[in-house]
């Protein structure tokens, strides 16, 4: 196909696009996964408090899962008119609802003070963020790719890497709360204040998003518009690379539950005082911002699917040794655990699939295309942490060797996905349509 007219790039805007979807994916990303920490350590006892402490955690990481059933929906929405009438605008709206709704989540009253409203109001909330994450992605990994004119992988993962750094915060927020006030206050008043200072984080993120121009790409391609429903395009045209996006990305979201959300839970079951495992959480989250952007970067050089490829096949083995290393009892070995798995393996898997998502589908379709196939995917790191923990409960906390077995089948299924999508580093994405997968370049 031929190449539409792009506007020359601007290297000011790419760096306003690049800071702004890091910016913008650490504010989405500190409020979607400080409820998924608050999950593990707060909310079963405080919204579910009527229930026993094993029953607590899988009614908690239920309300967790939440967010991630309603993120595809949140890829289609934005990602209609967001192919229809721009990336920024759709930014600006997913940014603001994400702050509202986690802010709303400070102010909730407790199971004590309202009863079963409280976790209602809790899992309304849930899905609204799950809504508003689900269409910040795509649009933030865009407006990176879409400036971009070479290095697009490095660029792009700027937005992946927003995710751990938002965990860091978030982390570091409810661990430095709970170590200033103590286990009583900080249940009882304590975890509202790292949701309540949301709001100022929104104020700063849509200073910084405001400023920048909507992508040349798009604005190439406002001329064409073959298509009203971007929805009916990529499922009646390119279900093949749909379902291929997700088999590819599915590995790295399970394991990204396995070694964030679930883990924090079973590791404070297992004996770990809650600092020490949430302390080993925000380190490797830290290292994980590095391990992003160096694995994106290098598959820039020799493409996407041989890095995503050693890191499905890594996370498969390492798998089976993450458990037993958790349960040797030793702080240690529980950072280690975490930091090999979170900042080493799982970044070769998670970082290059922000440009492979954005270079399989049409312009006129990309913001949709890949936000579902994305967050489609993405539903395993919210469904396997409640998974893991029914498993665990029918087991009286034995089921940690089919938890191993199912991350790596997991990631065999992503090993089969990559190799029949083929490499997608060459594609030019002025193009109306993608070209044909073409082999990386030796140089």
């Amino acid at each position: 196909m031929p190449n539409l007219s792009v506007t020359p790039p601007n290297r000011i805007q790419l760096r306003r696009a690049v800071a702004s979807s890091f910016l913008g994916s650490v504010i989405e990303y500190y409020d979607f996964l400080l409820y998924a920490t608050a999950s593990a350590v707060v909310f079963s006892k405080v919204f579910f408090s009527s229930l026993d402490p094993l029953t607590a955690t899988v009614a908690s990481f239920g309300t967790f899962a939440t967010g991630y059933l309603a993120r595809p929906l949140g890829g289609v929405i934005f990602g209609h008119f967001g192919d229809r009438l721009g990336r920024k605008r759709m930014l600006v709206m997913t940014m603001t609802l994400m702050g509202v709704a986690s802010f709303l989540i400070g102010l909730l009253p407790t199971y004590a003070q309202i009863g079963a409203l409280a976790p209602i109001a809790l899992i309304l909330l849930r899905v609204l963020q799950g809504v508003a994450v689900g269409g910040e992605w795509g649009g933030a990994v865009l407006m990176s790719a879409e400036h971009a004119t070479s290095r697009r992988g490095l660029w792009a993962s700027f937005t992946n890497a927003g995710a751990p750094f938002g965990m860091v915060l978030s982390t570091a927020a409810l661990g430095g709360t709970a170590a200033v006030l103590g286990e009583e206050a900080f249940l009882s008043w304590g975890w509202r204040v790292p949701f309540l200072i949301s709001v100022v984080l929104l104020a700063v993120g849509l200073f910084v998003r405001l400023r920048v121009e909507e992508t040349p790409v798009f604005q190439a391609a406002a001329a064409d518009r073959g298509t009203r429903a971007p929805l009916l395009d990529v499922l009646r045209n390119h279900p093949r690379t749909l379902l291929l996006g997700v088999g590819v990305g599915l590995s790295a979201f399970v394991a990204q539950g396995t070694l964030t959300t679930y883990l924090i839970a079973y590791g404070v079951r297992a004996g770990f005082a809650r600092p020490d495992v949430l302390n080993a959480l925000t380190l490797s989250s830290a290292l994980a911002v590095l391990g992003i952007l160096g694995w994106s970067a290098l598959s820039d050089r020799v493409g996407r699917r041989p890095v995503v490829l050693a890191g499905a096949l890594l996370m498969a083995v390492f798998g089976f040794a993450l458990f037993p290393m958790v349960n040797a009892g030793s702080v240690a070995v529980l950072t280690l655990a975490l930091v090999l798995g979170q900042a080493v393996i799982h970044p070769m898997m998670y970082g290059p699939l922000a440009a492979l998502y954005t270079e399989v589908f049409a312009t006129r379709s990309r913001y949709t295309g890949s936000s579902l196939g994305y967050q489609l995917a993405g539903l395993g790191a919210g469904l396997a942490p409640l998974l893991f923990a029914q498993l665990d409960a029918s087991t009286g906390g034995g089921g940690t060797m089919m938890i191993s077995v199912i991350v790596a089948a997991c990631c065999l299924l992503t090993v089969l996905c990559l190799l029949a999508l083929g490499e997608t580093s060459r594609h030019d994405l002025a193009e109306v349509a993608p070209a044909a997968p073409a082999e990386p370049s030796s140089t």
